[in-house]
């Protein structure tokens, strides 16, 4: 047992279940770029219907489209489809899956790290140092990320 066991009581435990954690780092790595591909496609696809207004624009369009492709997405299945191609899904500290309030303070959070450069290193050197591969905002929410597949 860890002694992040009584914090993370709903939670697999990282010494006994190390299934649930294995490769989590590398599958968050794949799903973000699945994901931030997915995000740029929807914003380009937005553009012409902004009359192409959206081209002066176009950080904070892929901004607000990203906000709430996560937070949409993460509601309905505690994953992006990226964290589903790569089977992965987010649990909070009681292990269940995420409702629409944690997803939207996760993606609140992941938003806030992406714009603060230092904020995203720590997130992932966190995610590879910790034993639930837990990045800065999964350390304040309480959450992680485990494989599916090993969960059934």
């Amino acid at each position: 047992m860890t002694m992040m066991t009584d914090t993370y009581w709903g939670l697999p435990d990282p010494d006994t279940q190390a299934d649930f954690y294995a490769d989590v780092p590398t599958k968050r790595f794949l799903a973000w770029v699945v994901d931030v591909v997915l995000i740029a496609l929807i914003s380009l696809v937005l553009v012409p219907f902004t009359l192409f207004t959206a081209l002066f624009y176009f950080p904070a369009l892929y901004l607000v489209v990203g906000f709430a492709y996560r937070t949409l997405t993460i509601a309905r299945g505690s994953a992006t489809p990226g964290m589903r191609l790569t089977a992965i899904e987010l649990r909070d500290r009681d292990g269940k899956r995420f409702d629409l309030s944690t997803a939207f303070f996760h993606t609140a959070g992941y938003t806030i790290a992406m714009t603060v450069f230092p904020l995203q290193l720590i997130s992932m050197g966190l995610m590879v140092a910790t034993p639930r591969a837990q990045g800065l905002v999964d350390h304040v929410l309480g959450t992680a990320a485990l494989n599916r597949a090993a969960a059934h």
